[in-house]
């Protein structure tokens, strides 16, 4: 297996790695609640081209952003957040950037990695393909001995139909609950983080709802093509050869059970030790580390073995 790093991506692709599957291949094969994946979306960055030259204008004052007001606020929040990082120790913007990390882990990882996907970059399907131009194609690439062809693409429609509902009643949710935070505004003393938590809450949902769209009417118009790959199959296979990865759903808390498999229903694929594999294997950016290893965290979580997170 070739660890090397391949050429830079031209193309949007989504990789499926698998967390967990049950013990009975033909049990729950395509319940996105029985079988776990972790879907890691990739697009191509935008090329940086030098500024042509422009004839010279007066100035005028610009009173909106130029990337656009929701970027642009969206990108303050984030700097800000990051400075509350960077604050000094015992302050409260630490405490309180601390906290939210913690109540960002709990989230669940199919949310982080649907909002995570900025869908504007992505191929559109406003436009149809001229004459000559090849068709529209996003490769959805999976461990090949684990799945095959229609179960990935199957079991990716019912995600997204399991994902699209929750996250329209998440976004509606804290967006109603937001106004009952009003009167934490009279506290002059520090920020109305109840409020500003319902608003992140909201926008959170409502990009992981409207990514799930997207992907929909990419799955729709036949453009996901699954694509299996021996490389990703390795790792897998090499990382759930463990015995600590059987672990059974029926009797999570009975940890000799846990220990030696026995009546178990549920295996764990993956461990944080896999992560850099697939990271280098795929050439993935260093922040898909902390969103595969919360992943991969929440996976034991939910399979009862309630293993921490380091």
């Amino acid at each position: 297996m070739s660890l090397i790093p391949k050429a830079p991506l031209r193309q949007m692709r989504i990789i499926s790695i698998p967390l967990t599957r049950p013990k009975n291949p033909y049990q729950g094969a395509t319940d996105p609640k029985r079988i776990l994946t972790y879907y890691q979306f990739q697009i191509p960055s935008r090329p940086n081209h030098p500024n042509p030259v422009r004839e010279t204008k007066p100035k005028t004052k610009r009173r909106l952003p130029e990337e656009g007001v929701i970027k642009f606020l969206q990108a303050k929040a984030t700097s800000t957040w990051a400075g509350f990082g960077q604050a000094k120790e015992g302050s409260w913007q630490l405490k309180i950037y601390r906290i939210g990390e913690q109540l960002s882990d709990r989230i669940e990882f199919e949310e982080h990695a649907l909002k995570g996907l900025d869908t504007s970059l992505g191929p559109s399907l406003a436009h149809s393909p001229l004459k000559g131009e090849k068709k529209l194609r996003v490769p959805l690439i999976y461990p090949s001995s684990l799945s095959s062809s229609p179960e990935t693409l199957s079991h990716f429609k019912a995600f997204l139909q399991d994902r699209m509902p929750q996250h329209r009643r998440g976004f509606y949710f804290w967006m109603l609950i937001s106004p009952f935070t009003a009167p934490f505004m009279i506290i002059p003393i520090i920020p109305n983080l109840p409020f500003f938590f319902c608003v992140w809450r909201s926008w959170s949902h409502y990009k992981a709802y409207r990514t799930t769209q997207y992907l929909h009417d990419l799955v729709v118009n036949d453009v996901i093509k699954p694509e299996g790959n021996e490389d990703l199959d390795a790792i897998i296979i090499k990382g759930s050869h463990s015995p600590e990865h059987v672990v059974s759903e029926k009797s999570p808390n009975n940890s000799s059970e846990n220990k030696e498999g026995c009546n178990s229903d549920k295996l764990l694929l993956l461990s944080k030790d896999t992560v850099p594999s697939i990271l280098t294997l795929f050439g993935l950016k260093a922040t898909a580390d902390i969103d595969m290893s919360r992943a991969i965290w929440q996976a034991h979580q939910r399979a009862g073995t309630g293993r921490s997170k380091s």
